[in-house]
């Protein structure tokens, strides 16, 4: 398929060639018939992207003090290498086209196969949408047309903050499209539309879209005239401009207790005077609607009760077509230019250059029944069935020979895995790269030419499956590890899989049942400290002590927002399980002993935030009678280094600082040693190498097991406040 791509890093626009995106849980696969290029948003993006460094910084001064801090914990030379990797990633640009289904995801319900749709999807032939930014296209509306939705929508939401009702005065200041669309739409309502921009061309046009008067520079005391003396009852702000002139003139113009609603970009230096006297309201309105950024309603498919939040995006959205469909709306005087998706740069390249006026321009695609392979929707990346209970007892034996460099894929093509694993890959020159599969498709096909793999491709099922390689490296979501690893192991892959192993028991059940049946094969687990220099380094100063140890690990986590993925039960299994289930490995390899009882609390009270595990404390018993206390604690400063290990036994000490440095302290003395590895990224992966070529485990099933049970138990003992034991008595293994 073909998408329109920008990289923000280097400022090239390209069409992009790339395999189709999968259908995906909650998600409907469209194939595009138009896409409508909102111009102004979108040279905003890449008149971004042409500027310096230097220039973006000063753009993004928020960006610009997480660098800062990224610099005292990761180093200058670390942080500029993940801002150029970030910078470098493809943006696929465009969130308004309309299309035909070609696919629905599980749980996808009221949309099938063949159904005409508008959606938020990019320019590309073929989009992956969540079912909660997706809507019905009327008989009587084409695809054109129905590809103005989106902005309709922004227009819309602006007109219902507006609160103008039939017979009042509304005021647009600035009649780009989404302005165009709001005189449409208030002139649908039954209102006075007056409105202005520095175009007269566009004046003429809002009056074609049912504005009364409409001209370059009309002043508020032109407003209040034409208002009878009153001032008009709102005014909308439409207009894409660092200029305060726009906000100036709407708080000049409003009448008194009115309302100014901001739907585009401008200067907020807002005059007091004029405002104070009013008492006029300002609101500034979120794009398509409620529902608009959050991740309950978008990504999870939770849609709000029409009885309680009666127009959400999707709604806003269908009113737009409903509008089109019944003549109350008209957008085909809006069109100006319309280009086949082939030729997508030479319409940027219009908009960037402005080499002629414009202002509706639409992207075509090809007829859509070229997409449709079959009646039954492609299977998404994860989404795979889990195999019988089989359960003999757990026995590891060495694999078949495999080549020289095993034939490696890799599942999941996020930021971990193109600033740290991909690169940790490439150095390691440990396998031959065969394929990265992402469900989205664009971005694992850039990722393939940065990365060298001979392959891209969307459909993890058929890269599972495939003959063509031997291991997998799965680095996707946390909840599609435990699904992921199953099936690589019973398609006879050796498998690396990031933490989480497993985000529940009987997921933790179902992995151990796959392991039994396929003794041949390796599977190791993301836990990288292990194998870090630093952890080696401590390992060794305590070779000859037997006395049990005391470890204590603290994690200065740095906080993410309550509704992030990684917070979702079901989808990131929470911070415990997705991320501090790392000091729990360490501390197991450190102490050389399995966890056997664990107790967690953290923190509580009236002004504690609505996430508190991620700022818990857990101690932890080992069965060689070791303790060890993990602090994961998201409430520090991100400048303070992340992570810090002490261990304590037979008269002798260690402290890692963040993994940048080793102290070790016995007999009186102290030594200090610098580490210029990192955390062991590198070295896992050679050893999961090293593995499948010798048949012996990185990390062993029974610590790998133990850490995943010790990780759960911990969020069970958060919420009774009681210690879980973990192994009884006949269980308690030592671990090697």
């Amino acid at each position: 398929m073909l998408s329109v791509c920008q990289n923000v890093g280097s400022g090239t626009l390209d069409l992009t060639k790339s395999e189709p995106p999968q259908v995906q849980p909650g998600k409907v696969l469209i194939a595009n018939q138009a896409s409508l290029i909102s111009a102004g948003t979108e040279k905003m993006v890449m008149d971004f992207a042409k500027k310096s460094l230097l220039a973006k910084a000063k753009e993004r001064p928020d960006q610009v003090r997480r660098v800062l801090e990224k610099v005292q914990t990761d180093g200058p030379l670390e942080t500029f290498r993940q801002v150029r990797q970030r910078l470098d990633d493809p943006l696929t640009l465009g969130y308004s086209s309309a299309g035909v289904v070609i696919g629905c995801g599980e749980g996808v319900e009221g949309f099938q196969i063949g159904d005409r749709v508008a959606s938020n999807g990019p320019h590309a032939s073929v989009v992956s949408v969540p079912v909660n930014l997706v809507a019905r296209v009327p008989d009587t509306v084409n695809f054109e047309q129905a590809s103005f939705a989106v902005l309709g929508s922004i227009a819309l939401q602006g007109v219902r903050l507006s609160k103008c009702v039939l017979g009042e005065t509304a005021f647009v200041v600035g009649l780009g499209l989404v302005g165009q669309m709001t005189v449409g739409l208030l002139h649908a309502a039954g209102c006075r539309v007056i409105g202005t921009d520095p175009d007269p061309k566009k004046c003429e046009l809002a009056k074609a879209s049912g504005a009364e008067v409409a001209r370059p520079g009309l002043t508020a005391a032109q407003a209040t005239e034409i208002t009878g003396g009153l001032g008009p009852d709102s005014v909308i702000l439409t207009a894409s401009t660092a200029s305060n002139g726009p906000i100036e003139l709407a708080c000049e113009a409003v009448r008194q207790k009115g309302r100014i609603v901001l739907v585009g970009v401008v200067g907020l230096e807002m005059p007091r005077r004029p405002m104070f006297f009013k008492e006029a309201e300002f609101v500034v309105s979120c794009s398509y609607g409620p529902g608009r950024y959050d991740s309950n309603y978008e990504d999870r498919g939770i849609d709000y009760p029409a009885a309680h939040v009666r127009w959400t995006e999707q709604r806003n959205m269908q009113s737009v077509l409903d509008l089109l469909g019944r003549d109350q709306l008209r957008v085909d005087h809006l069109v100006t230019h319309k280009f086949e998706i082939e030729k997508a740069v030479e319409a940027y390249s219009m908009v960037r250059e402005a080499t002629e006026p414009y202002l509706g321009i639409v992207l075509k695609y090809p007829n859509h029944t070229s997409q449709i392979q079959s009646d039954t929707p492609p299977v998404e990346l994860g989404s795979f069935g889990t195999a019988k209970s089989f359960a003999p007892a757990l026995k590891q034996v060495k694999g078949p020979k495999v080549p020289a460099k095993p034939r490696l894929a890799v599942l999941g093509v996020g930021n971990f895995a193109k600033i740290t694993m991909l690169p940790a890959v490439v150095r390691s020159a440990a396998f031959e790269n065969r394929v990265l599969c992402s469900a989205g498709g664009v971005s694992a096909e850039h990722a393939r030419k940065k990365f060298q793999f001979a392959n891209a491709s969307a459909a993890g099922s058929d890269v599972l499956a495939s003959d063509d390689t031997d291991a997998v490296m799965i680095l996707t979501r946390h909840d599609l590890h435990a699904t992921q690893t199953i099936r690589g192991l019973d398609h006879g892959k050796h498998v690396f899989v990031e933490k989480p192993l497993a985000m529940t028991t009987s997921e933790l059940v179902e992995i151990k049942q796959a392991v039994e049946r396929n003794p041949s094969q390796i599977l190791t687990v993301g836990y990288n400290r292990r194998f870090s220099a630093a952890a080696k380094r401590a390992k060794t100063h305590f070779e000859h002590v037997t006395a049990p140890m005391t470890v204590q690990y603290r994690f200065n986590a740095g906080a993410i927002p309550a509704d992030s993925w990684v917070q979702h039960p079901q989808e990131g299994g929470g911070r415990i399980i997705g991320e501090a289930c790392h000091a729990i490995d360490l501390v197991t390899y450190l102490a050389g002993s399995l966890p056997v009882e664990i107790h967690a609390m953290s923190i509580g009270g009236a002004n504690a935030p609505s996430k508190v595990d991620d700022q818990a404390f857990m101690t932890i018993r080992h069965a060689n009678g070791s303790v060890s206390s993990v602090g994961y604690l998201a409430g520090g400063a991100r400048s303070m280094p992340k992570e810090r290990v002490e261990v304590f036994s037979g008269g002798r000490s260690c402290v890692i600082d963040d993994f940048k440095s080793v102290t070790c302290y016995a007999s009186g003395k102290s030594k200090r040693t610098k580490i210029r590895s990192g955390k062991g990224h590198l070295e896992e992966i050679q050893e999961f190498a090293r593995a499948i070529e010798t048949g012996e485990w990185p990390i062993s099933w029974p610590e790998l097991e133990a850490t995943s049970v010790a990780a759960i138990a911990a969020v069970q003992s958060l919420r009774t406040g009681a210690p879980v034991r973990l192994l009884n008595n006949q269980e308690q293994r030592v671990a090697a």
